[in-house]
């Protein structure tokens, strides 16, 4: 996890540019307190930065490695000079799959590995109370309480996207659904449940929505091509209902076969989507990830063709499901019940087509006169270079109705701070002109006189669902502990009453979910 000093610079340094893998937020997925403010604004689509949301004077190179000997104001000699950076930018994000793939993996007996655990993602997988715009675009919230560490909070910036229309209000929808259909698919609660859920969700999608199905094992065969549903609903059923597992998972040859027979079938003026349905465990043909990756990314940037990855299986390829849908422009989530795939295929997938942002990032701004240090939770392969942030040729996240998106930070405020603290900016381009907006809101360092336990119930969930991803990931040195943090059995107790609170059955899942955790040793 990043790590960031402030202090107001005696002079400009220069940023060293960061090369970001940049994730793209999905468009899938469906269904404020604090200082959210600000009024949607147009911007020019400049292809150079324009001034960062902070004053200018301020910027600076934004790290200090460890072990690093600078002098100090006395002129001694000391571990690390506090940097002067104090902006921090990412692309949106609203993956859940390793929140997903951890309950499947705890509910199995067995602790995640700590690579499989994005906290961002187990942020993300919870409903949100921001303020939601009136049409497209985003809302900003901003808002945040004290640990039980000294001088240390967890602020929360939210941002909201209108909630998702009546159906017929959306594009329509040419999907291509490429599934895996290798021997490992045969375990009950993969081909199954695709089939399944499936056949429920063609019946819900609209007369001039388009469908094509591709399978994938030892090799990759269209079984049908992209079909006009209208009165063909029973060709595209008699397709899925023909799934079968049988061989190896040649995954390259699906994204390939998937790809070119999206591309054939492509419809103007429709969202098209390559949806793949797999356990991501590359065993036969061309399994190399970048030689994968890059048809992937030929597709999208030629032909406007995103990818939305669902997750199955108890053995699942997450890292790379995760790095073909950063390429597609996409996002994941992981299916690991009924429930789950009632929710993807069935209510998100049908009713959430429609586009709302295109390349969003957002860009927070700290006061060095009131933070004396910040990191942002998660979001590690997310991270942009903060000069990039109006940059628009550099790719961001594409966000549908209905979705909210949650960054974490913990923040170390000076002694005494009073005034303003952050300001957060979302930046996004229309999805039809490609005219870019911004929406900002501000915090102020009073804001932040609740006690973390005493504060909005859905930031308490916020801050759970953080300390749990931080607590699995316990033991690896790449990251700092969160200030505050609970032990598993208080947690699972804080779980536990919120879930009354909120009467929100995913909390309760939640705290179920932290006690499998607390019962089973590495």
């Amino acid at each position: 996890m990043e790590t960031h000093r402030t202090r107001r610079p005696r002079t400009a340094r220069p940023r060293a540019a960061l090369l970001a893998l940049v994730a793209a937020a999905g468009l899938l997925a469906g269904c404020g307190a604090g200082g959210s403010g600000g009024k949607s604004t147009d911007v020019p689509n400049h292809s150079e930065a324009l001034p960062a949301p902070a004053p200018a004077q301020s910027r600076g190179s934004g790290e200090v490695r460890e072990g690093e000997q600078q002098d100090g104001a006395d002129g001694a000699a000391r571990e690390t000079e506090p940097s002067p950076d104090y902006l921090s930018t990412f692309a949106l994000d609203v993956d859940t799959a390793s929140y997903g793939y951890a309950r499947r993996t705890l509910a199995d007996g067995r602790r995640p590995d700590p690579s499989t655990i994005r906290p961002e993602e187990f942020v993300n997988s919870f409903r949100q109370d921001y303020e939601r715009p009136d049409g497209n675009g985003f809302s900003v919230t901003v808002d945040g309480a004290r640990t039980d560490e000294e001088d240390w909070s967890l602020v929360r910036v939210g941002l909201a996207t209108r909630t998702s229309g009546q159906t017929a209000e959306r594009p329509p929808a040419a999907l291509t659904f490429v599934i895996d259909i290798s021997g490992s698919m045969g375990e009950p609660g993969r081909l199954d449940l695709a089939r399944q859920s499936l056949g429920t969700m063609t019946d819900r999608l609209r007369d001039d929505d388009s469908v094509a199905i591709v399978t994938f094992s030892d090799e990759a065969e269209t079984v049908l091509p992209m079909t006009r549903l209208g009165d063909h609903r029973g060709r595209v059923h008699d397709a899925i209902d023909g799934l079968e597992p049988t061989y190896s998972t040649n995954l390259g040859a699906g994204i390939r076969t998937g790809y070119a027979t999206a591309v054939e079938g492509r419809r103007e003026g429709a969202t098209n989507r390559v949806v793949l349905v797999s356990d991501a465990l590359a065993n036969d043909g061309d399994t190399d990830p970048d030689s994968i990756l890059e048809r992937v990314d030929g597709a999208r940037r030629e032909h406007g063709i995103t990818l939305f990855g669902v997750g199955v299986g108890s053995d699942y390829g997450d890292a790379l499901m995760e790095r073909l849908a950063d390429r597609g422009d996409g996002h994941t989530v992981y299916v690991s019940g009924e429930d789950d795939a009632r929710r993807v295929f069935c209510e998100q997938l049908p009713q959430n087509i429609d586009l709302v942002a295109r390349d969003a990032k957002a860009q927070v701004a700290f006061d060095p006169e009131t933070v004396a240090e910040f990191r942002l939770v998660g979001y590690d392969n997310r991270r942009v270079a903060d000069d990039d942030f109006r940059d628009d040729r550099v790719d961001g996240g594409e966000i549908g109705p209905g979705h909210t998106v949650t960054a974490l930070y913990a923040v170390r405020t000076r002694p005494g701070a009073d005034g303003h603290l952050a300001t957060a900016t979302v930046r996004w381009l229309d999805p039809d002109t490609r005219a870019p907006h911004e929406e900002s809101g501000r915090l102020e360092a009073g804001s932040l006189g609740d006690r973390l336990w005493d504060a909005n119930p859905r930031l308490q969930v916020t801050a759970v669902a953080a300390y749990f991803a931080d607590a699995l990931r316990s033991g690896d040195d790449r990251w700092r502990s969160l200030p505050g943090d609970l032990g598993l059995s208080d947690l699972g107790d804080r779980a536990a009453g919120l879930a009354r609170t909120t009467e929100d059955r995913d909390v309760q899942q939640l705290a179920e979910t932290i006690d499998r955790a607390r019962d089973i040793r590495y």
